[in-house]
């Protein structure tokens, strides 16, 4: 079946008050950033749904990006006809005859938006159900529990059938939660703490942390690589790169090296921050969780916090490595994720890092290097990459992302 629309039916934005046009709104602009790639298409955001007309572009191809959208429920996609019933009987048994197998049972939910349309509610049900069981052998009625449901619409400008119920991501439209940055590394945890971020209507800006020569430019592409995959949740998506190779270099030289991590953790935050501050966000992402590698106990996040008074989140504090992972798989992070590519958080590491960093201590060994001099300096030479999802930064000879792809 050949479908020439989508309707989006809302989710818990449906229960906002007075600011729930300010959610629709929001999900429309998401929505048409993400089906960037199809001009065709018209988005009309309205109160109670929001309708995608295809306009003939590949309808199969918008499914799979609407599935992404945060704040969508589930949606039909459906086939605009003329208000004739002989034409709505007709491919009401081609979507039913699609779907049909032994003993399957089916179902006619209509709604009349026209209500000068010559037939109601009740009689285009009936009128419908018998012409499907006078014309499919075998099939039977099931209001309840139907195998397949046929829903039918007659609105002022046609009436509109559909077959298939896809469910959406559900959660909120991004960009009504505020907007914050994310600390990007190249492993698994940060990836989904971005998703989970995303997921509750957060805006997000990646922060990533490079150090040439030490850290390849696979390193690099492979972080914005998993930025373009997350983008097919809100649509472009900024990604800061921040040069960190010399004040690893001065933390590795001027400070003993049980506290080399909890340092140069402390930086990367005040880095984040700041950099958080001057783009208007008004928190930051991280992809800690608790207990999870030394640098996450809670001794340990209490020194790195002391750098700041913004608020750092981390929505993966409770989980543990298995439920991170399952998300990453199903989100389409986790291969990425494992590719061989070495980052800054990885480099430098001691090997008895300090699981229980003493905050006084933290902050007398940080006094011996010159912290604002470094700030400024990384801050002055961030690089800024708007990326879109879908954009391929990574050489795809490689079998992992060519799979991927």
């Amino acid at each position: 079946m050949h479908y020439t629309e989508i309707m989006v039916r809302y989710g818990e934005l449906s229960t906002k008050g007075k600011n729930k046009k300010d959610f629709i709104k929001q999900l429309g602009k998401n929505v048409r950033a993400v089906l960037h790639p199809f001009p065709k298409l018209e988005v009309k955001p309205q109160r109670d749904r929001l309708h995608v007309a295809l306009n003939g572009e590949d309808d199969q191809q918008v499914i799979e990006s609407l599935k992404g959208v945060f704040g969508i429920e589930n949606f039909y996609p459906s086939v605009r006809l003329e208000k004739d019933m002989a034409i709505i009987k007709q491919t009401a048994l081609e979507m039913v005859k699609e779907q049909y197998h032994d003993g399957a049972t089916f179902k006619i939910n209509t709604r009349r938006q026209d209500k000068h349309f010559e037939y109601d509610t009740n009689q285009i049900n009936n009128q419908l159900g018998d012409y499907i069981l006078e014309n499919v052998p075998g099939i039977t009625v099931d209001v309840k529990h139907p195998d397949i449901s046929i829903r039918v619409e007659i609105r002022m400008n046609g009436a509109f059938l559909s077959s298939e119920k896809i469910h959406g991501a559900g959660g909120l439209p991004v960009g009504t939660g505020g907007r914050a940055t994310m600390m990007l590394s190249g492993g698994i945890d940060s990836p989904v703490a971005t998703y989970l971020a995303m997921k509750r209507g957060v805006k997000i800006d990646m922060i990533h942390f490079y150090s040439p020569p030490y850290t390849g430019e696979q390193a690099l592409n492979k972080a914005k690589q998993l930025t373009s995959v997350l983008g097919k949740y809100s649509g472009n998506i900024q990604f800061i790169q921040v040069p960190f190779t010399e004040i690893q270099e001065t933390i590795k030289e001027k400070v003993p090296e049980g506290y080399l991590m909890t340092i140069q953790r402390r930086m990367m935050l005040r880095i984040a921050a700041q950099i958080t501050q001057n783009r208007h966000c008004t928190g930051v992402f991280t992809g800690e969780a608790l207990g999870q590698v030394a640098s996450q106990t809670l001794e340990s996040m209490m020194a790195i916090n002391d750098v700041t008074t913004m608020p750092v989140l981390r929505p993966l504090v409770s989980m543990d490595k298995t439920e991170i992972i399952k998300i990453s798989k199903q989100i389409k992070t986790y291969d990425l994720s494992i590719l061989p590519f070495e980052d800054c958080c990885t480099i430098f590491t001691p090997p008895a890092p300090k699981t229980r960093p003493d905050l006084a201590k933290s902050r007398k060994f940080e006094q011996y290097i010159d912290v604002e001099g470094l700030m400024k300096k990384a801050i002055d030479n961030i690089e800024i990459t708007d990326i879109k999802p879908g954009e391929e930064f990574l050489n795809q000879n490689q079998d992992v992302f060519a799979e991927l792809l």
